[in-house]
């Protein structure tokens, strides 16, 4: 009698994750939503029919209207007289750039602290979480916008602003997640073959409590584009008023909101779209990560 063996092998937890994306609706809906913003923030120069923030048609805009479809202008006009459309597309790169550089800088700033917190512990550890809880006692928004304020109308102090506001974000969970590697068996078993904390840290625990922070920073980029809409929406966004940016678009069509109704509309629909994407695919994410989602 012969035995039929199968072999079993096992998965990792990225490649289980994968697996789970897979079979999620709503995560393949977000990474739909999130390539095609993307793409169009990349291609922008490619897709648009005009170039960004011109005002070559502000003959054609009156106080009390704005030309609507055309066969030129397929959305119509701003109050700029720019090209509705290009100035959509060419949003989409200005929010894209600002949001991940943003989520770039937070991400760092919050992981060098959480590093530090989770890495040494003790005094190290207090010091680090009460700067942490400072910045948190102090809400996203108006910290974002007292930074924006202090450094001026430019990309450079939107990114700093909503990075900082980012920053304990980060922190506290590298931290936490760093807390709970460091009890596993693999922490001891190392440390009982005389590796240096440095090398554990740095080579085991480090990359193992990595998993919590991206998902959140996948996350965090929809909260960072529509914070790129709120600073430009307060006034705190770049100098030029035609530059293309969703919510300064939002701002400057508040006065026409009854005539034309689209001016705020398509911006508006561009912010909640590109914010529901990043946050279906972050939370898919995060549920595809979380041991007890497995089947």
């Amino acid at each position: 009698m012969t035995d039929t063996l199968s072999d079993e092998h096992g998965t990792s937890l990225w490649q289980g994750a994968m697996q789970r994306l897979r079979r999620n609706p709503g995560a393949i809906i977000g990474l739909v939503i999130v390539a095609a913003f993307v793409l169009l923030a990349v291609l922008a120069p490619v897709l648009a029919p005009y170039e960004p923030a011109t005002s070559e048609w502000i003959s054609e805009v009156t106080p009390s209207d704005v030309p609507g479809r055309s066969p030129e202008h397929a959305l119509g006009l701003d109050p700029f007289g720019s090209d509705l459309l290009t100035q959509l597309i060419y949003g989409a790169r200005q929010s894209l750039i600002i949001g991940v550089v943003s989520t770039a800088f937070g991400l760092l700033g919050g992981a060098l602290l959480g590093l530090l917190a989770g890495a040494f512990g003790g005094w190290v550890d207090t010091l680090v979480m009460r700067i942490v809880d400072i910045l948190l006692s102090i809400p996203a928004l108006l910290l974002a916008v007292s930074v924006a304020a202090v450094m001026g109308q430019n990309p450079l102090a939107i990114m700093i602003a909503i990075a900082a506001a980012q920053v304990p974000i980060f922190a506290r969970l590298l931290r936490g997640s760093m807390l709970g590697q460091r009890r596993r068996d693999y922490v001891l078993a190392s440390s009982s073959l005389g590796l240096r904390r440095r090398t554990i840290v740095m080579s085991h625990v480090l990359p193992n409590s990595l998993g919590p922070v991206i998902v959140q920073a996948t996350l965090t980029l929809a909260t960072a584009i529509i914070e790129v809409a709120a600073l430009s929406y307060l006034g705190l966004g770049a100098a030029d008023p035609a530059v293309a940016e969703w919510g300064r678009m939002l701002v400057k069509a508040q006065d026409r909101l009854q005539s034309d109704p689209h001016l705020t509309v398509l911006p508006g629909i561009c912010i909640a779209v590109t914010a529901l994407g990043f946050t279906l695919f972050g939370e898919a994410l995060r549920e595809a990560l979380d041991p007890k989602s497995r089947r």
